[in-house]
């Protein structure tokens, strides 16, 4: 099984009118829920982009977001399925609850990480 992320920028869902927003969380809901159920389901979020902070490799924080960024991720998903043909089939469904396009990439594999977490009892 490979690892696909699926997201979507900051701002993509401000087209949905503020009353048809229960009815997305509730699709949304449904699509997770249809993902759990499969197996894939790995994790997901929304993002604060207004909390951002970056910190340097001298450990220096700096608050955020830039005005400079064009686009920063605004929610996403992590699925764990056989094919990129089936991420894709996820992010359209993703796509139609949450009513904005989505990304998909290829998590690289870290077997390493992997094996970490299996000796902590944890999966990803």
């Amino acid at each position: 099984m490979t690892r696909y992320l699926i997201s979507f920028n900051a701002g993509a869902m401000d087209h949905i009118p503020e009353e048809e927003i229960p009815d997305v969380s509730k699709t949304t809901h449904a699509v997770i829920q249809e993902a759990v159920n499969a197996g894939v389901w790995v994790f997901g979020a929304g993002l604060q982009s207004q909390r951002a902070s970056v910190v340097g490799t001298d450990g220096v924080v700096t608050d955020g977001p830039y005005p400079e960024t064009k686009e920063v991720i605004g929610g996403f998903c992590v699925v764990d399925v056989a094919s990129r043909e089936e991420a894709l089939e996820w992010a359209a469904k993703v796509a139609a609850s949450c009513r904005c396009a989505q990304e998909v990439r290829e998590l690289l594999p870290d077997p390493e990480h992997d094996a970490m977490l299996r000796q902590a009892g944890r999966r990803w």
